[in-house]
């Protein structure tokens, strides 16, 4: 599914946290890669510059990638990773956009940080931008990333899906199967998470709710019951289409506001990936974020990888 990754990079120290996720996903699922370091026409003097920063990047993660290649069992004769610098003039949202368009990228790898350098997870201006418009799916990586998450510190690899069961969502299930399934030397398992939202209490009985022998707390309390029912045999259909591929996989049902239980239950549960769309049941078209998908980029510190819903 993935077999070309742009890296955009700003030459700043706090953006190469994305190079152990380059190298580790390059190296498990033979993807190219390619980083790109868009600057200012008015910097001409910093091209020569520019131009040995991002060589030196590429090498770097062409030679981890391979390290890891051998580590995970590279069949004998497989081609080598691929992996290239570039430099490009202009605005870098712009370009980057365009760049991945022209090239025929299927992955776009940023940090939500580079040389801003603040510490709360509030997208930058440039992967705001990005995300807003990309037709392929974004990784953002967290400056400051604790050490408990990062992709080759973990005993195993772990993936979390929330899902709200709109087939808009399930959209990022061959993304998963793919990170799934890519070579590795250690357990990959796969969690499915769905939120039971509970009714909201109205401000004054509907008229068909007075003729429910039932007082609010009660009849709140059965419409949660039936949500975990159907949650819970919603998602044992999902993970059945994992374990019919081999796929470790289990499910888990919360209750209360989706965004906060998400972002609660990552915090408890540290995951080397979170993997969402940015609407679901919303139905939108464009790639603006849903206020799920914002409150867990902004509350979470593991990776996201937010896809569009097609």
């Amino acid at each position: 599914m993935f077999k070309r990754m742009l890296v955009p990079l700003d030459g700043s120290k706090l953006a190469e946290v994305v190079f152990t996720y380059a190298k580790e996903l390059a190296g498990r699922l033979d993807i190219e890669v390619i980083l790109l370091y868009v600057g200012i026409p008015t910097l001409n003097d910093f091209v020569p510059m520019h131009h040995a920063y991002i060589e030196r990047a590429a090498e770097i993660v062409r030679r981890r990638a391979q390290q890891v290649q051998k580590k995970t069992g590279i069949k004998p004769g497989s081609k080598p990773i691929k992996a290239r610098g570039e430099i490009a003039e202009g605005y870098p949202a712009e370009e980057i956009l365009r760049y991945a368009d022209k090239n025929k990228v299927d992955l776009l790898l940023m940090a939500t940080h580079g040389r801003s350098g603040l510490k709360r997870w509030v997208l930058g201006n440039v992967a705001d931008k990005v995300l807003r418009a990309s037709k392929i799916p974004v990784l953002l990586v967290r400056t400051g990333i604790p050490e408990e998450t990062v992709y080759d510190k973990w005993p195993q690899t772990t993936l979390l899906v929330p899902l709200d069961g709109s087939e808009m969502a399930e959209s990022v299930l061959p993304h998963v199967e793919a990170l799934a399934k890519q070579r590795s030397t250690k357990p990959i398992n796969v969690t499915l998470l769905r939120v039971c939202e509970p009714p909201t209490t109205p401000a004054y009985y509907a008229p068909e709710l007075s003729e429910v022998p039932l007082n609010w707390g009660e009849y709140m309390e059965q419409e949660i019951a039936r949500c975990k029912q159907a949650s819970a045999e919603y998602l044992a259909r999902i993970e059945k289409q994992f374990k019919d591929k081999s796929i470790s996989v289990h499910s888990e049902v919360l209750v209360g506001k989706a965004s906060d239980k998400i972002v609660d239950y990552v915090q408890k549960n540290p995951f080397n990936l979170v993997i969402m769309t940015s609407h679901g049941r919303s139905g939108l078209k464009r790639w603006v974020y849903g206020s799920v998908a914002e409150n867990i980029l902004q509350g979470v510190s593991s990776p996201v990888l937010l896809v569009k819903p097609q």
